[in-house]
């Protein structure tokens, strides 16, 4: 027991010591060694230390022998990362492996001139070997190879990377604005989330970060490759001079001696400035490439077997002229046409699998139709009979399609609304040669054609004299006539209006989408008009909404102008009326009312007839007054309260008044005062639907006008 004690302590009082960074060094430097930051500031210090100080024969050649490892470690963990932003402290790394090669290159100098003279051994083994198995100890070889290591690694490789990184690194930060409003567009729209978004900002920085630096690391290799050059010339010059001067050694003796060395010493610098230099290209030339170095090139390489069949061909070729050693080529040929074939039947096997997976997936029964597709609503819909499915099925005549898609594009031109897509489909409960027009699934107009025949109509309202079938019009009810197609240059001749199946349909959906423009204007079609509209507005409606007024706001605006057949295509004054009139006023009624004011000169310009100017038909002061007494409530609760006779009054009144101007050959427009205006509108829309009302603020000052009575 007693013996045991003392050996005990001793052991407790070694760890310690150990632990609390007492006791001898030998315990303290692994525990040093293991922080990285400070053997990388150990590392430059050595750097630095070899620039001033000395170094003995055994020391340099493990320094040049660790210079090579390091630039080889460089190469392959280049050729694996898949991915620079992998390796994004690579100029860091090439600025430590350079300043190493040029210490070294120092240190080796400093030999060389001071021991040259003792043999060719003076700057350690490694400069040696380089100086005399290498180059076979013939310094005119060794110039000559060193050379030619210079032109690659200056003039090749060198300049061709400084360049990629120089254009990488331009493109890169002119890209990074466009790159950055994608990850907010992403990110607005909902595709990716917010981690993800800072993810890609974080990488987009670091890409721009890597190619800046790789622009400007790239001369820290063309600098290398020059300093290479210098010290070379520096230390054959210098030594022979040595040598001559100071050695007593003879002009023959001392070239020799101190070529073989410096040619040595910077074949030795030079091979690692090699490597280095390329892994720097492979690193810039990968930018936009994914997976390791191996995976890029041999895929892409090998991604058409017809390129190797044609290199097989040619190397084959090659092997059977004249004088040229066959062998080499054969070989070469073999392996290309041996990877073309392997290719070759490694396509047909993924087409035939490819095959039998769309066999298979043929063979499956068609997936049942999820129950929420019943609830979805067609916005228009086109039914068809089976007799007129030529008019869409016919490939040599698809004019009813073609006739749709102009419609789409004639009422976004015209109106600024955007139709949605009609559905055309067949019904086989309807008769052969009827069709239905459904809006939002409820039936708003119906017809009945005759596919190969022409209608018909007398614009005078006379009686049509051809042989052929009576009918009324199914747009606006006017009396018609089905005839055959060999009577079109006859009517046509006679002044009669003729239009064609197809024909009917559109203009029979043309009204009816007029007639419910306002319906069709859903909130997305409102938002999507809002984000359309070109950035000089954007800002306006960024002030606007929510702020004053919201999207459903603005679409209720819209389809009361859609409503009254009033365009919407400019938008921009549209939202500034808007804009205007919530300084005052939230009452959806008077903000569409004043900004039909605002679009006084495009109503006035609507409504101008043929020659020049707006008929008028004015509302009596009798009217005015009766309507303007009868509007009961305040703000938002005003509504038109007139008795029943009043009104049947004022309906037959004005019904006399217009149609005694329309058998005139006039279509005038009912003006009267604003505050009175929707009301008026209200009341004539049930009976005179498309006759336009006006209120004085919406005539233009320049407009011609001319009033043709007064109601």
């Amino acid at each position: 027991m007693s013996e045991a004690a003392p050996d005990q302590g001793s052991e407790t009082s070694g760890v310690t010591a150990t632990q609390s960074g007492g006791g001898f060094a030998g315990f303290q430097i692994p525990e040093i060694m293991k922080r990285g930051d400070v053997a990388l500031a150990l590392g430059v210090i050595a750097i630095l230390i070899v620039l001033l100080l000395p170094m003995p024969t055994w020391l340099l050649d493990f320094s040049l022998a660790t210079s090579i490892t390091f630039s080889v470690i460089i190469l392959m963990t280049v050729l694996f990362i898949r991915n620079p932003l992998e390796l994004n402290t690579f100029p860091t790394i090439l600025l430590i492996a350079t300043m190493l090669r040029l210490a070294l290159n120092l240190a080796s100098t400093r030999l060389i001139l001071a021991d040259g003279h003792t043999g060719t051994s003076a700057a350690g083994r490694v400069i040696e070997a380089f100086g005399k198995f290498v180059v076979g100890g013939n310094y005119v070889i060794g110039i000559i190879v060193f050379g030619i290591l210079v032109i690659v690694n200056f003039v090749v490789i060198t300049k061709g990377a400084g360049r990629i990184a120089e254009v990488a690194a331009r493109f890169s930060l002119d890209a990074m604005p466009g790159k950055q409003m994608a990850i907010d567009a992403d990110l607005s729209s909902g595709l990716i989330g917010e981690e993800e978004a800072r993810k890609r900002r974080s990488t987009l920085e670091e890409e721009n970060s890597f190619f800046g630096a790789m622009d400007g690391a790239s001369k820290f290799v063309r600098g290398d490759a020059i300093a290479g050059l210098l010290i070379t010339f520096i230390n054959i010059v210098g030594g022979i001079i040595i040598g001559t001067a100071q050695q007593n050694m003879g002009l023959g003796s001392a070239a020799e001696n101190y070529t073989l060395l410096t040619i040595g010493d910077g074949l030795v610098t030079q091979i690692p400035a090699l490597i280095v230099s390329t892994s720097a290209g492979i690193l810039v030339t990968r930018s936009g490439v994914q997976g390791t170095a191996n995976e890029a090139v041999l895929s892409q390489l090998t991604s058409y077997p017809m390129a190797l069949s044609l290199a097989t061909g040619l190397l084959l070729t090659i092997a059977f002229l004249p004088g040229i050693p066959a062998l080499p080529f054969i070989m070469l040929g073999g392996i290309t046409g041996i990877t073309a074939y392997s290719l070759y039947k490694k396509e047909q096997q993924e087409e035939e699998k490819e095959a039998r997976a769309e066999e298979a997936k043929q063979d499956l029964p068609p997936p049942e139709e999820p129950i929420g597709a019943a609830l979805q609503i067609d916005n228009i819909r086109l039914e068809l009979g089976y007799g007129l499915l030529s008019l869409i099925n016919n490939p040599s005549e698809r004019r009813l399609t073609e006739q749709i898609k102009a419609l789409r594009r004639q009422l976004a031109t015209e109106m600024g609304f955007i139709m949605p897509a009609v559905r055309i489909q067949d019904n086989l409960q309807l008769p052969p040669n009827n069709y239905i027009l459904r809006v939002k699934e409820i039936e708003a107009g119906s017809g009945e054609l005759r596919p190969n025949n022409l209608l018909v109509m007398d614009p005078r309202g006379e009686q049509i004299s051809l042989p052929g079938e009576e009918t009324v019009e199914p747009t606006f009810g006017l009396p018609a006539m089905w005839v055959g197609e060999q009577h079109r240059e006859e009517a046509m001749f006679r002044g009669f209006t003729v239009v064609d199946a197809p024909t009917v349909i559109t203009t029979h959906l043309t009204e009816i989408v007029r007639d419910n423009m306002a319906e069709l204007l859903s909130f997305a079609e409102t938002q999507k008009l809002l984000d359309e509209l070109d950035g000089g507005h954007q800002k306006l409606i960024a002030d606007l909404v929510p702020n004053q007024i919201s999207v459903g706001g603005i679409q209720r605006v819209l389809q009361n102008l859609l409503g009254e057949r009033v365009s919407i295509r400019d938008l921009a004054t549209i939202l500034e009326g808007i804009s205007e009139a919530c300084g005052y006023t939230r009452n959806i009624g008077q903000i569409t009312e004043h900004v039909r004011a605002r679009l006084a000169r495009q109503l006035s310009d609507d409504v101008v007839n043929e020659q020049g100017f707006i008929p008028l038909v004015t509302l009596s002061p009798e009217w005015e007054q009766s309507f303007a007494e009868a509007i009961i409530g305040q703000g938002d609760e005003r509504q038109l309260s007139m008795a029943p006779s009043k009104l049947q009054q004022f309906i037959t009144t004005v019904r006399t008044v217009f149609e005694r101007h329309a058998m005139q050959g006039e279509t005038p427009i009912l003006l009267v005062s604003p505050g009175v205006r929707p009301f008026v509108r209200s009341v004539i829309e049930r009976f005179r639907p498309v006759t336009v009302v006006m209120s004085q603020n919406e005539v233009h000052p320049k407009a011609k006008i001319k009033t043709l009575g007064q109601v």
